[in-house]
């Protein structure tokens, strides 16, 4: 089963979403909103991709953090700030028979939806 992780208003979600509807590939969507977020799935996302990655620097969530925060963050300290503030987890998260994949590009997914 695919599974698609992020937040619903969130522009590369819906690209993502969109993209692989358009391809006619099945999947569930996890909203971190309305889902809910855990330690252990921020952890697994940690352990499975570059947790400096999962983080969205970009984000205004992170923006709004301490400098002291920023240049003190660690994996170990990154993973309850992610579950506190599931915005700051960077989009989407798709896992996919047990492969972690983060962000969204059209020739990503297509390479890898077609070594399927």
């Amino acid at each position: 089963m695919i599974t698609l992780y992020g937040i619903s208003n969130c522009d590369t979600i819906k690209k993502a979403k969109k993209h692989l509807t358009d391809n006619n590939i099945e999947f569930k969507f996890h909203d971190y909103r309305k889902d809910g977020v855990n330690e252990q799935m921020v952890s697994e996302f940690a352990d499975k991709l570059d947790w400096e990655q999962l983080v969205n620097k970009r984000g205004t969530t992170y923006r709004a953090l301490t400098d002291e925060q920023k240049q003190s963050l660690t994996k170990e300290s990154a993973i309850p700030l992610l579950v506190e503030q599931p915005a700051m987890i960077k989009r989407p998260v798709l896992v996919n028979n047990g492969s972690y994949h983060l962000g969204f590009k059209a020739a990503q997914y297509d390479e890898i939806f077609n070594n399927d």
